[in-house]
């Protein structure tokens, strides 16, 4: 992996986002609000990713979150059942509008939880969190996809009070055979990046039955 050299702005990534955009609209528009409408196989294993990425929190009162590619919102159906007495102030960002009225439609009864179709974070929150939204790369160039992370980790460390958590897929076996439209990475490269350029410490879970891992970066305090 090369790290970015330089800080990307929205206009330099239009593309893709109108790429991300397209491709999710598609699964949203084919299988509706279920985990193949953002393209998961099922949902233990959406929910597994879940389990990792809320480790972050600390439930042990109110907290306001923000869910960096939320697709329908799902992560709400989860925390509903797994956290029942917690206390969030939800907010979901997705690049796909017809993600977010999908999201909207099924969540419209839900006061503590709001949807926008962006592609930056507009509010500061305790917390952010994105599942998966950086394994389909498409045809995208490996630098340009990894400036791409690069500038959303970074929005999402200035938009967490108190953290960020993200997921990535990671190396296949030596001689297995990857698609090119997936991003696979080992973690040091991501770590070092929240760390040095970012100014965080991170925290490593790997080992939950998927081939992958996630982070859980916290703001270093001088």
């Amino acid at each position: 992996m090369t790290m970015p050299t330089h800080t990307n702005t929205d206009a330099d990534l239009g593309d893709v986002y109108a790429a991300i955009e397209r491709y999710y609209t598609s699964m949203i528009t084919k299988f509706g609000p279920t985990p193949r409408g953002v393209d998961w196989t099922c949902r233990p294993t959406q929910e597994l990713r879940f389990v990792q990425l809320l480790k972050l929190c600390s439930f042990s009162s109110a907290f306001s979150l923000n869910d960096v590619g939320c697709g329908y919102g799902a992560l709400i159906a989860y925390v509903a059942r797994r956290h029942a007495d917690a206390s969030i102030n939800y907010l979901g960002i997705d690049l796909s509008p017809a993600m977010v009225r999908s999201a909207r439609r099924l969540w419209r009864g839900r006061s503590d939880a709001k949807f926008v179709a962006a592609n930056a974070i507009p509010r500061s929150a305790d917390y952010s969190i994105a599942s998966g939204i950086f394994n389909v790369k498409l045809d995208q160039p490996l630098p340009r996809w990894e400036s791409f992370i690069a500038m959303t980790l970074a929005g999402m460390r200035a938009t967490g009070r108190r953290g960020f958590a993200a997921n990535f897929m990671a190396p296949l076996p030596h001689g297995a055979r990857a698609q090119a439209e997936l991003y696979r990475t080992p973690p040091e490269p991501w770590i070092r990046y929240c760390e040095r350029t970012l100014g965080s410490s991170v925290e490593l879970l790997a080992d939950y039955g998927l081939r992958e891992f996630t982070l859980l970066v916290r703001p270093q305090f001088s």
